[in-house]
């Protein structure tokens, strides 16, 4: 076998490998030997047929099997046997030449074919000294914990009918029916609806209009939906929805203490403090986690600059594009709307994808380098997370990852990055800094404001860029559409 580089340009590479007829023709003979005792023909007793008429009747699709073989295991064996790693999955080509091809499959012509790759460039391992982040560490207090409690307690607290007038934070269960210019509207009708008056779960100026009704009373209420209402035949538009009102319930108090537990399925007051502190420090454990790993990142990034493959770039880029054109789509704007341009998008993007290839090659050799392994256990946890994620699509799950080509990259991919991270952390300079609640969130909340503020193609760069390393995973069913009455603050 001949293998002759023909291209060896930046990362591209275009190899040609050849195999002699005379090799093709010794494969050949040695699979038709190996068929002689175990093939029937009629007429012929078992391992005496005469390999030249096994060759007659099974050459060309014996060889048609080798050559499959061949272009399947060959290129791997090959790029390996250079020293490289491919970055995609190489591109071969072969003649396509029928006259050709059947000479080749009778062992009469040299097969030949072409591979077409890029290589993943040789990334030289810098010290991690230089690199120094600042952990925010937030201290929970009982104050918050008690706050946390009361919203759980409101959430699950009841309600008794009352006689007279709906007052702010009254329940109040209803008929309704929407209308737009007196047509009804897919989405705007209910029965024995609740709504709790001050929630800001329906449209505004919705629930204002149900302060002072009461049981038995039928109302017209007319509100104006928002011009950037998720249904677009909707937004912006007037809407009269005729009410009955069924029944009318004030709240009753809320306590916290180890009735209200018990309620939510714990043993005392203790415990449910116990759980709520838990859950907030995780919370605030999760913001810091994704600040110090954007610090990482940063500066990994400035370190580390070279050439990265094209095919990975386009790629990620195209998941990019894809998801912010949904977006766009979605909120019914334009590039223009975001004050920007199709094109300057674009750059933009494309530099992102860059990045997040950059930064994935690098994090990925750490890793290598380090001996960081996902293990079968945290890959069969997080499979059990997506089905916990997507009640009823079980079957839908395990059949995407089973049947799915790279399917379990996207479960691998971000638990081998946070192992990383952690073993960056214990190389990289470390500093705890104690800050308010409000401290740890403002920031998260300035760089939400700064992209809110930024054109299109910003957002877009923040939005991925918090989501960095994270591979493609299989998205929900689409929901239902919520009823139009309902706002965006349910």
């Amino acid at each position: 076998m001949q293998v002759i580089e023909t291209l060896a340009e930046g990362l591209k590479r275009e190899i040609k490998v050849v195999i002699p007829a005379a090799d093709m023709k010794a494969r050949l003979d040695e699979r038709l030997v190996d068929a002689k005792d175990k093939v029937r023909i009629n007429g012929f007793r078992p391992g005496k047929v005469p390999v030249a008429h096994l060759k007659k009747m099974y050459g060309k699709s014996i060889m048609a099997d080798l050559v499959n073989e061949l272009v399947r295991d060959k290129p791997s064996e090959i790029i390996s046997g250079r020293g490289e790693k491919s970055a995609t999955q190489p591109a071969i080509s072969m003649t396509e030449d029928q006259a050709e091809a059947d000479k080749i499959l009778a062992a009469e012509a040299d097969f030949e074919f072409n591979l077409a790759y890029e290589v993943i460039p040789a990334i030289e391992l810098k010290s991690n000294e230089g690199i120094k982040v600042t952990r925010e560490v937030v201290e929970v207090t009982e104050d918050e914990i008690n706050e946390q409690i009361l919203k759980i307690a409101e959430s699950a607290r009841t309600y008794e009918t009352k006689k007279g007038k709906a007052a702010e934070g009254d329940r109040v269960t209803m008929n309704y029916l929407g209308k737009v210019d007196g047509v009804a509207f897919d989405g705007g009708a209910a029965e024995d609806a609740e709504l709790v008056i001050g929630s800001g779960r329906f449209i505004p100026g919705f629930e204002d209009q149900l302060v002072g009704v009461k049981a038995g009373d039928e109302k017209a209420i007319t509100v104006t939906f928002p011009t950037e209402y998720p249904a677009a035949e909707l937004a912006g538009k007037e809407a009269v929805f005729d009410i009955t009102v069924k029944d009318v319930a004030s709240a009753a108090a809320v306590e916290i203490n180890d009735e209200l537990a018990t309620k939510l399925g714990l043993e005392s007051a203790e415990k449910l403090k116990e759980i709520v502190r838990g859950q907030i420090e995780s919370q605030y454990s999760n913001i810091t986690r994704q600040k110090v790993k954007r610090q990482i990142l940063d500066q990994l990034d400035e370190v580390y600059q070279f050439e990265t493959p094209a095919g990975l770039v386009d790629a990620e880029f195209d998941n990019i594009w894809r998801q912010i054109n949904t977006d766009l789509a979605q909120s019914g704007k334009t590039f223009a709307d975001e004050d920007t341009t199709e094109e300057e998008a674009r750059e933009e993007y494309r530099k992102l994808a860059e990045r997040r290839v950059r930064l994935g090659l690098v994090l990925s050799e750490i890793g290598e380098k380090a001996g960081v392994e996902v293990t079968e256990e945290e890959m069969q946890r997080a499979l059990f997370q997506q089905l916990q994620q997507f009640p009823g699509q079980q079957k839908e799950i395990l059949d995407f990852f089973r049947n799915t080509p790279g399917a379990s990259a996207s479960l691998r991919a971000p638990i081998f990055e946070e192992k990383v991270i952690d073993k960056l952390l214990e190389e990289v300079s470390v500093t705890d800094k104690t800050v308010t609640k409000e401290e740890l969130l403002a920031e998260d909340a300035e760089e939400g404001d700064k992209a809110e503020k930024k054109p299109a193609k910003k957002k877009a760069a923040a939005k991925a860029e918090a989501a960095e390393g994270e591979e493609a995973a299989p998205k929900k069913k689409a929901p239902a559409k919520k009823k139009a009455a309902e706002g965006d603050a349910e």
